[in-house]
């Protein structure tokens, strides 16, 4: 009896704080109009809405058509913010970008006291943040660093030519790309290749293994969680997402450490690589190992996984569009002949920096970017007030289809919207910000357009791409899966058909 009564009780106090925290949460200050929205459920709030229409982004989308592109909704506890136009996204990442910087912290990525030295979640206020993203912009990922690691690139990019012309048959596009991408990154940061190309080889772990690794990284992080829907349960960590993540980065770690530890021992030889920098800003007591080992941690999860998608999506709809693909290698077989396209200035062709940017525009990889959270009171967007600890999701994809901003058919693969329109991939048009903007834009956003287009311009100018047997170009499922990544839902299968080479592409 004692212990019915007891559950009740509790039963009864857990309803009380429920209604106490919806009903402070749901009633804005007087005065104070908010952005509309859906109608919430009690508790639950609009959660039900988001499972009832797909995919998150396109359900963001949809809802958005009904209530504006400034709307508010209930995910249990926590009020959300969705902007969905440009004129939205320019407000609160250019106007208003000092109260609408910092970012909301997913529970997961507290474990380990990670979002606590991470660059993709210190808080913009943050000295170490400040630190962080000043190296990575004078330091990582400047036009001179970047330039020194051209021919690493395109040795891999090689790499990849060749392991592509062994095949004999149909291959899944994106598992040698990943590969590609995965020793591109390594042998620019710490001069080492994860993968060996066709082998389940490694320095430490076994290649699959390591891609694995970052593939359940990225899936752990889209996955809801009941911790960020109701912050109030995070002890009890009902969803099992902490256990998870802290198992991922606890191997991260531990492979990264014996990175560093290899570099440390070797003494004062140096490999001019971005390992060799971070370590002396180390041994000068300015930048702590933890924090390099989470910052190199964050660079594997973000970069690997989302170039890979980017060159994905744009193989699939080059497939799916024939007379786009020929287009783009007429101009790579103007420009390079018989030649290396790795090896040219692919800055310098239009067409192909198109199809990059209109593949970008329609699948960008991140497509609601990383939440933001409103860090100051009196916020307005749109003219709606925003309370202070709102999260903010900015759905770039939903913008990259705003035919206000893109035209009549802004659903259609069309690079040549972008000739001739002066948009860089850098965010400062609204209407084209799949790496986001102001302060919190992506850092690795001058590898990444780097290395695209040059993995691009490679599979592209070696190869004739056909589909397997049986399949017409319309069979190419473009569907897509949310997720931290926006991925395709079916992999992309391929038959690459090389061009005959009086040269030795593997050298």
């Amino acid at each position: 009896m004692d212990l019915t009564l007891s559950s009740v009780c509790i039963s009864l106090l857990c309803i009380s704080l429920l209604c106490y925290l919806w009903n402070k949460a749901t009633n804005p200050p007087a005065g104070a109009p908010a952005p509309p929205g859906p109608t919430p459920y009690p508790v639950i709030g609009n959660i039900p809405d988001l499972l009832r229409a797909g995919e998150l982004h396109r359900a963001l989308a949809r809802l958005s058509e009904t209530y504006g592109p400034v709307m508010s909704m209930r995910l249990g506890t926590a009020t959300t913010v969705v902007l969905s136009s440009p004129a939205a996204a320019h407000e609160a990442l250019h106007k208003k970008d000092g109260a609408v910087s910092d970012r909301w912290v997913p529970d997961n990525a507290n474990v380990m006291g990670h979002s606590g030295i991470s660059m993709v979640w210190l808080p913009s206020s943050s000295p170490l943040w400040k630190h962080l993203r000043t190296v990575a912009s004078t330091l990582l990922f400047t036009s001179r660093r970047l330039g020194a690691s051209r021919p690493i690139q395109e040795r891999k990019a090689r790499e990849l030519v060749a392991h592509f012309r062994g095949a004999s048959g149909p291959v899944r596009v994106a598992l040698p790309v990943f590969s590609a991408v995965l020793n591109m990154m390594s042998s620019v940061l710490f001069s080492e290749d994860l993968v060996e190309l066709g082998s389940s080889s490694s320095s430490s772990l076994k290649g699959q293994e390591f891609r694995e690794l970052i593939a359940d990284s990225v899936a752990e992080t889209a996955k809801p969680n009941i911790s960020d829907l109701f912050p109030f349960l995070s002890a009890f960590d009902l969803s099992r997402r902490r256990a998870a993540v802290t198992a991922n980065l606890t191997k991260f770690y531990q492979f990264f450490d014996a990175i560093i530890d290899r570099r440390l021992s070797s003494g004062a030889e140096k490999h001019g690589d971005l390992l060799d920098s971070l370590l002396e800003l180390h041994a000068k007591s300015q930048l702590e190992r933890p924090v390099i080992r989470a910052l190199l941690t964050d660079l594997f999860i973000a970069g690997s996984h989302t170039t890979t998608t980017t060159v994905e999506w744009a193989m699939a709809e080059l497939l799916r569009n024939p007379t786009k693909m020929a287009k783009a290698r007429a101009e790579l077989r103007e420009a390079f002949g018989s030649g290396r396209a790795e090896e040219g200035d692919l800055a310098s062709l239009p067409y192909l920096q198109a199809v990059v940017k209109e593949t970008l525009r329609l699948h960008p990889a991140g497509p609601l970017l990383l939440p933001h959270e409103v860090s100051e009171p009196g916020v307005t967007l749109g003219g709606f007030s925003v309370p202070k600890g709102a999260r903010v999701l900015i759905n770039a994809w939903a913008i990259g289809r705003d035919p206000e901003a893109w035209g009549d058919e802004p659903e259609a693969f069309a690079p040549e919207r972008f000739l001739g329109r002066e948009v860089d991939f850098r965010g400062r048009a609204f209407e084209f910000i799949p790496f986001g903007s102001g302060r919190r834009a992506c850092p690795g956003m001058p590898l990444a357009v780097a290395v695209v287009p040059m993995v691009l311009a490679s599979l592209l100018h070696e190869f004739e791409w056909r589909l397997p047997d049986g399949m017409v170009p319309g069979d190419v499922d473009l569907s897509d899966r949310f997720g931290a990544a926006l991925e395709l839902a079916a992999p992309l299968w391929a038959v690459p058909i090389p061009v005959e080479r009086t040269e030795d592409l593997t050298s």
